[in-house]
């Protein structure tokens, strides 16, 4: 993409609710707007980021045998009544009517839905498993929408749903979820962890989550750095107990101290973390709610048992950023980058710099790289800010040094300037970006 051809409407400030660092440079860089209270459109950079996250998620769900499907946004609000979650759910579910009076719901969540899309489709015990997900959006009416993309009203989500003929199958493919997931966030560049969870207005049993690290997390965790072991302060503490610890600063947290330890023996941390998956046991709380049977070995029919999984998509662009910023805007790890080099021509005015900058950004799009082309008329320093702000991984400087052979490559998350020789400038991009 040539700078100036691309809708990157970059700004110096962002608006005065914008507290959180995804937040601000997400609006300033250009890669979101908001369109009402916690309502947000993606503009061309923020949507290239969330089409590869999406990406990423939807190769590990296929490669563990999921399927994907996609659900009406819009739902009859009779599923949520025969399911009992009707009125669980609050007024966090937002109810429409049709022009017949017929009332519906945007969906939260999808698990009624998904269980009358099996229901009388999948009969016999021979049928089963099955692990079906979409990636779809979701609206859900918080009465506090802020912090962006961290607590949208409208967001994407993965939300995925298995069906089992016995309660040691769901298990089994719980733990398989739980190492894709794993898989998903590794591959996106996060620090994360897999903490003990409460199944809230979900239900089920053995809830598990998984926060991206980072100070800035609404959510407080206790995890221990000898083993595995992490769980979310809901299902340690109760009440006043879980708010008080929950408002507490990352530095304050360090500094309070837990009396429990770990089954280990180690000493269990407090921690800040953003949720972005939780996986839940959903037992036949659901399939036995709306009659969801299959036969099984003997003919009988039996209710499917269940697990559902879900996946912040658009909330993990956010967490990214969370997680990787500085005070001049936002470090993408390479795998989610809108674009992974930006190719700076100094000053369109001079040609060697111009016919350099063209010649390598054609052979780094033949070679399948990400990158953009800065041709903008724009002021060195211009150029320069918003290069950090958008968080290029890599920006080629193609300026007066060019005069002796040589030019600088910028590496974003070290913030070191490299000298290269114009010869090595492609086979050196191609090896920092492996």
């Amino acid at each position: 993409m040539r700078r100036s051809r691309a809708f990157i409407p970059t700004t110096k400030e962002a608006p005065s609710d914008a507290t959180l660092p995804s937040h601000k440079f997400l609006l300033r860089g250009g890669f979101i707007n908001q369109q009402g209270a916690g309502l947000y459109n993606f503009m061309p950079l923020g949507k290239i980021v969330l089409e590869k996250i999406r990406a990423v998620v939807k190769e590990e769900l296929d490669n563990a045998g999921c399927l994907e499907v996609q659900l009406s946004f819009v739902t009859p609000i009779s599923l949520w009544e025969r399911s009992g979650r009707s009125e669980a759910m609050g007024k966090e579910m937002l109810r429409i009517k049709d022009r017949h009076e017929n009332e519906f719901v945007l969906s939260p969540t999808n698990e009624e839905a998904m269980v009358e899309l099996v229901k009388n489709r999948v009969t016999s015990y021979k049928d089963l498993p099955l692990n079906l997900y979409q990636i779809n959006t979701k609206f859900r009416d918080e009465a506090r929408p802020r912090y962006g993309l961290l607590r949208g009203r409208e967001f994407l989500m993965k939300d995925g749903y298995s069906f089992h003929s016995s309660q040691e199958d769901m298990i089994r493919e719980f733990e398989l979820m739980e190492e894709t997931y794993k898989k998903i966030f590794t591959r996106l560049g996060l620090d994360f962890r897999v903490v003990e969870a409460d199944s809230g207005a979900i239900g089920g049993t053995g809830s598990k989550e998984f926060h991206v690290l980072a100070n800035s997390g609404e959510d407080t965790l206790v995890v221990c750095e000898a083993c595995d072991y992490g769980a979310n302060i809901e299902t340690i503490f109760t009440g006043e107990e879980v708010h008080a610890l929950n408002e507490k600063s990352y530095e304050e947290l360090k500094e309070s101290k837990i009396s429990k330890r770990c089954s280990c023996g180690a000493e269990l941390h407090f921690k800040k973390g953003i949720e972005v998956g939780h996986i839940f046991q959903l037992g036949t709380k659901y399939s036995s709610a709306l009659e969801a049977h299959f036969n099984d070995e003997n003919g009988k029919p039996k209710p499917f048992e269940m697990a559902t999984f879900g996946i912040g998509v658009s909330r993990l662009i956010a967490a990214v950023i969370e997680q990787n910023h500085d005070e001049n805007g936002c470090i993408w790890t390479k795998s989610t980058a809108p674009y992974m080099v930006n190719i700076m021509i100094s000053n369109v005015k001079e040609t060697p710099q111009v016919e350099l900058g063209e010649a390598l950004y054609a052979k780094l799009v033949e070679s399948g790289v990400d990158t953009m082309l800065d041709d903008s008329k724009e002021r060195f320093g211009f150029k320069m800010k918003d290069a950090e702000l958008i968080g290029f991984p890599y920006t080629v400087i193609i300026g007066k040094e060019l005069q002796n052979g040589f030019v600088q490559i910028f590496d974003r998350k070290t913030k070191e300037n490299i000298s290269v020789a114009v010869d090595d400038i492609y086979s050196k991009i191609m090896e920092l970006i492996k």
